[in-house]
This record gives structure tokens, sequence and C-alpha cells, in this order.
């Protein structure tokens, strides 16, 4: 599948209006805010929140310096160092930009996509996936914590190691049920044991698969499997043309979805701007 600048800028927009709506949805900090950059956006749901980010940027000419400067402020008032998660497709220009402010680069993450089949395949018949509505949200949440808490540690970069406390505010602020509005959340189960997680949202055609893990003691046994098989029917239902998820690079999670039949679309290059990079009035130099 070959992947222009128009397409991923698409698929950037998207998750970035469904990272807004998380985002402005959420009760978990006062101070959340969207603010719209170059045809993307900024995204701000609170402290650490993992949708924390600029995306979208870098597909419509420069990136203006004054939209910068306020969301910059914004994000030094909150404590937060700007996360700006640009597409190599982008116009290079952007990447002179941001380094330009102290920008730095932090890492990478992959964007996979595949073209949804007329007929998905059919999970497993000894696995059976659920809409997880209100009512099983705690036990959802408990299976996404666990597996976050156990990551697998392959991949190019090291997986951030948080408490699980704190795991469980972020995934409950960003993933609540009265939050996370137009996400669909799915249980996984062999025999009666709740066994792994996923989510699903539509936007512009395309199925963003997301939060998606496996309890540790049920790995190898065809549950990621299942809930991409049944995301990707759902998918089909919904008309869509396409089917994304990311990953962080070669980790089994890459893997796994390239096993299913994503393929690899492009990359974005994660880049932050320290705290320490900014320079108060106060500590200018007289």
């Amino acid at each position: 599948m070959f992947a222009d600048a128009a397409l991923a800028a698409r698929i950037d927009r998207a998750e970035g209006r469904l990272c807004s709506r998380l985002a402005t949805g959420s009760s978990g900090h006062r101070a959340a805010f969207v603010l719209p950059i170059n045809g993307g956006v900024a995204v701000f749901a609170g402290p650490h929140s993992p949708i924390n980010k600029v995306i979208g940027v870098g597909f419509d000419g420069p990136l203006d310096p004054t939209e910068l400067d306020g969301i910059e402020s914004r994000w030094t008032t909150e404590g937060e160092p700007v996360r700006v998660e640009l597409s190599i497709l982008a116009d290079p220009a952007a990447v002179a930009t941001l380094a330009g402010r102290g920008y730095r680069l932090q890492g990478f993450e992959n964007v996979l996509a595949c073209r949804i089949p007329d007929a998905p395949p059919a999970p497993a018949p000894d696995i059976t996936i659920e809409v997880a509505g209100a009512d099983d949200y705690e036990q959802w949440l408990s299976l996404a914590v666990d597996a976050f808490a156990s990551m697998d540690g392959s991949g190019s970069a090291s997986d951030p190691v948080l408490p699980r406390e704190d795991l469980e505010r972020l995934l409950r602020e960003a993933m609540g049920p009265t939050t996370a509005k137009g996400v669909t959340r799915y249980i996984a189960r062999i025999g009666a044991e709740p066994a792994g997680e996923a989510a699903l949202n539509v936007e512009d055609g395309l199925a963003l698969l997301a939060g998606s893990g496996t309890a540790p003691q049920y790995r190898g046994r065809g549950v990621q499997k299942a809930l991409i098989a049944h995301r990707l029917h759902e998918a089909h239902r919904a008309g869509c043309d396409l089917a994304v998820v990311v990953t962080a690079p070669g980790t089994r999670s890459q893997e796994n979805v390239m096993r299913r039949g994503f393929e690899l679309l492009y990359t974005r290059a994660i880049l932050v701007r320290p705290l320490e990079h900014v320079i108060t009035d106060e500590q200018q130099p007289s």
C-alpha cells in the first residue's frame, strides 16, 4: 500500500480529532484545551496524559510562529513539555522550524494500515468478543492496566515505567465511559474469563484501532488475532475503507498486526521541547 502526504494528513488529522474529543470530554483536568495549528491540532488533556500532542501539522505550508508561541506558552504554564508527532511525509521545513525553537528528537512511532476486506475473518471459536458497556468498564480498565503494566520490553525504545495507580488514572481520564465519546471498547473472553481488551474509533472512513492488550496469562492464545478480526468486521459494517494502528517501532505489537495483514505506511518523529529550554523573562540576562 502506498502512502502519500494526502493520506498521511487524513490519518494524522483523524487521530487529532479523536484526541481532541477525548481531551475536551475529560473531567479529569480543569485545564484541558485544544488549539488549532497549521491544519492540525494541539491537544492538552492533563498532566502526563498520553493524548497530549501536536499532530496533523506540516502538510499545509510553514508552521506559524505565533501559533507555536501560544501553544508553548500554554504548555509551559501547565508544567508540561510540548510533544509534536510529525509525519515523515510532512514538509521538511517543519522540522527546521521546530529544531530552531529547541525541539529535540525523542523517538519514533510507526503508522500501519490495511484495507478493510469484504469478508473479514471470524474470531477463533473458543474466543468471544463483546462490547464493554458502562457496567463492564471497570473490568475493561483492569485488563488495559494489566496489559500496559506488563509491556513486552521489545522495540527501539524503552517502555515508560509508571506506577499502576498512575496508569489507571491516565487511562480512566483518556478512555472513560463518559469521556471517550465515539470510542467502542471490547472485551475478549476465553470461556467466561476476561482475556483481553481493545478499542475502536471510526473517523473519516478510517477505523482507528487502539488500546489493545492481552492479560499476561492469556498471551499466545490468539486473543489479539481475534480482537483485530472482530474490529475489522465492525469497520466493514461501518463503511470504512482503511484500518489504522500505531505502534512503537520493532515491537511485538508491530509484528502482531503485520502478521494480520497490516503494512507500514509511514513513520512519525516524536519531537519534544523540554521545559528546561524555556527561559522566562525573570531569567533573561540583564
